[in-house]
């Protein structure tokens, strides 16, 4: 009997032992199992209480805010906020960890790029995570919103619902292929610091208006003050503008650049320098640089692009109503390829 008695005694206490350890084990499944996180990328979505077309609203998720995944249904996740609230939402106004994480790293190796221009947005419009229209987007802007512009892209527009291309024929060998249709795009950074891609004609550029007038049909791509000149009191910048033809698509960021100085006996801005048919790459960049005897004086120093797709860079300086390229050692110098001219 004894015996019999420690035979049940020890298998209760093998089952429990059994039993704690599968608990231990299930436990430690849920805490090494990775949870799914997501982001919004929507201004702002509904939480519902179902997937159903009758439904009770049960909170609301704004742009960039971080959710836990718990289920998916077709169309719909249901998600968890970090407050604690949970409903389903669409699918399409989330992102996945991956992509929040590249806008991250894309800001981060954009922190240091030099502001080539401000402009105010049109419309709402999307920041992409790429230059292109079917790219991962998380940020949104408002129209009137202030950006700065950092670099420049191009990409062929994706149409929507674009037919499939026919099969080979023999009519075919007559008819040219179309040409795509190219866009410009704008690597801007925001007044919250987020960075990332949007469409050049959702952006106007903020070109002041007394040298905007001087366009002559070109478009505006980069402006930068050079400095400041007195004139009775006031103070008035001085100007440098990169700009190119007024079409999407061109293999250059900008093929031409005006210098524009203040005449403060005319009090009427002047053309003291321009440099057409080049073949220019962002950023430009402008300083200060001592130059002895005639002082400090702003430089700026362009990109160029030869035929065999090699950047070089081109120093100048103004000396106003002066400018001339400060060649490196050991450059030549070239011919001359612009002229001072005066703007009446």
């Amino acid at each position: 009997m004894v015996s019999v008695k420690r035979s049940r005694q020890c298998f209760s206490v093998l089952l429990l032992l059994v039993a704690v350890g599968l608990l231990f084990s299930a436990c430690g499944r849920g805490r090494g199992r990775a949870q799914e996180v997501a982001y919004v990328s929507a201004p702002q979505a509904i939480l519902r209480d179902r997937v159903a077309t009758v439904y009770t609203k049960v909170g609301v998720v704004k742009n960039a805010e971080r959710v836990q995944v718990l289920e998916r249904d077709r169309r719909f996740v249901h998600v968890r906020t970090e407050s604690g609230a949970d409903g389903w939402m669409e699918q399409r106004y989330l992102i996945t960890k991956q992509v929040f994480d590249a806008f991250q790293k894309l800001a981060q190796a954009e922190q240091n790029s030099p502001l080539q221009a401000t402009g105010t947005t049109r419309n709402d419009t999307n920041i992409h995570l790429d230059p292109a229209r079917d790219a991962e987007h998380l940020y949104q802007l408002n129209q009137g919103s202030k950006v700065a512009l950092l670099k420049r892209a191009t990409s062929e527009k994706v149409l929507a619902g674009a037919p499939a291309k026919p099969g080979p024929n023999a009519n075919d060998k007559k008819k040219e292929a179309p040409q795509p249709i190219l866009e410009d795009w704008w690597l801007i950074r925001d007044s919250s610091g987020h960075v990332g891609w949007v469409l050049a004609r959702m952006v106007d550029l903020d070109v002041p208006l007394e040298i905007a007038q001087y366009a002559e049909g070109q478009r505006t791509v980069a402006f930068f003050v050079l400095d400041e000149v007195n004139d009775g009191g006031k103070k008035v910048s001085q100007y440098l503008v990169m700009l190119t033809e007024p079409k999407d698509g061109m293999p250059f960021d900008y093929n031409q650049i005006r210098v524009f100085t203040w005449n403060v006996k005319r009090h009427r801005y002047e053309t003291a320098y321009r440099e057409r048919n080049l073949n220019g790459v962002l950023p430009v960049t402008v300083a200060q640089e001592n130059f002895d005897k005639e002082g400090t004086l702003p430089v700026f120093v362009l990109r160029v692009k030869d035929d065999s797709g090699n950047v070089s860079e081109r120093k100048y300086k103004l000396n106003t109503p002066i400018v001339r390229r400060v060649l490196a050692p050991g450059e030549r110098k070239e011919a001359p390829v612009a002229r001072r001219k005066k703007r009446r």
